[in-house]
């Protein structure tokens, strides 16, 4: 596709790429952010203040996201106190959880913690933004950049990413290194938190996902996540979910014979959805969120070195991974639009 567009346009905008700007207005005033348009009906925001996390998304005249009632504020770098990461979680396509912890707040001998970490509240130093050159055959357009997690005595994480598409395909990749940049070992826990709304997201979409499951809270507390319900179809707002209503499962995600996890929502009224794509040696985990509020209605789909039970129930799991300094580790997602036709 485009790829003899070069005799019949001289800029390639005409046809998609990447355009930055700040926003000047409103709670997320001062942001910097791109707006990717892939040329294939794909375009969405990437928000470089709040670690170059995916907001807005769109897939033709469809939005694929969910945001918050009051939106993604311009970053609030004390976000990993208490309860603080709810105030400035405005959904989007993506919000990165960690470095350190993944879950609600705790505190234990090793300090104390708050809601998913501070990474989706640091802005990124921008690298590279290279967009697509038609005449030379180039129609890979990316951006990259390092968001740095550190104080003095330590921990010092960085985490390097780069958000990559191909003109005139309907795909995003997003390839991280989290690199040790201090002289001591440090925990790292990282959750790729994807929230989808509507109209992706309505009564009768199918949620995908294979493998073992259980919910995060037992005894008589699911409602949704027990067996023989049909919890991977969406259902009609359910009043339980008014408020603070939600329910997870924790998954074991099936991967083939690659190593490769996939997962996603389709939408049959609309013949369209979304698939995910993961390595299962890089991200073990899945957590299916649901929360099925009216007027609040969302779900999330979030691969991880953990599920979101926090830095102390992973370490005395023995399940809690640390980078020794200099030490990296690489992850990839990926994201493609899916139809009737190619799912």
């Amino acid at each position: 596709m485009f790829q003899n567009s070069d005799k019949y346009i001289n800029n390639h905008h005409q046809i998609g790429g990447i355009e930055t700007s700040i926003l000047d207005n409103g709670i997320g005033k001062g942001n910097r952010i791109a707006w990717i348009n892939t040329g294939s009906g794909l375009r969405f925001k990437v928000n470089f203040d709040r670690g170059m996390d995916i907001g807005e998304a769109f897939y033709n005249q469809h939005c694929l996201t969910w945001l918050s009632h009051g939106g993604i504020p311009a970053p609030q770098t004390l976000s990993d106190i208490g309860l603080n990461w709810l105030r400035t979680f405005g959904g989007g396509l993506l919000t990165t959880c960690g470095l350190q912890h993944v879950g609600g707040p705790e505190s234990d001998e090793f300090g104390e913690r708050g809601i998913h970490g501070n990474i989706s509240n640091l802005p990124a130093e921008i690298e590279s933004i290279i967009q697509p050159d038609l005449a030379r055959g180039q129609m890979e357009m990316s951006i990259t950049g390092i968001v740095k997690e550190s104080k003095i005595f330590g921990p010092n994480l960085e985490l390097r990413r780069k958000i990559s598409c191909h003109l005139g395909s309907a795909k995003i990749k997003i390839e991280d290194e989290v690199i040790n940049r201090g002289n001591t070992e440090t925990p790292l826990m990282l959750l790729y938190h994807f929230n989808f709304g509507y109209p992706l997201v309505q009564e009768g979409t199918k949620i995908l996902w294979k493998g073992e499951w259980k919910p995060r809270f037992g005894g008589d507390y699911p409602k949704i996540f027990k067996e023989g319900n049909d919890f991977k179809t969406c259902p009609v707002p359910l009043e339980s979910h008014k408020g603070g209503g939600e329910e997870v499962a924790l998954i074991t995600p099936k991967a083939d014979e690659n190593g490769k996890c996939k997962c996603g929502l389709f939408n049959p009224e609309l013949n369209f959805g979304i698939e995910m794509e993961f390595d299962k040696a890089q991200l073990p985990t899945l957590s299916n969120w649901q929360h099925f509020g009216e007027g609040e209605y969302v779900t999330g789909l979030e691969p991880g070195t953990n599920w979101p039970i926090g830095q102390k129930q992973a370490r005395e799991n023995q399940e809690l991974i640390f980078l020794k300094p200099k030490e990296s580790r690489k992850f990839e997602v990926s994201l493609k639009m899916i139809n009737q036709g190619n799912k």
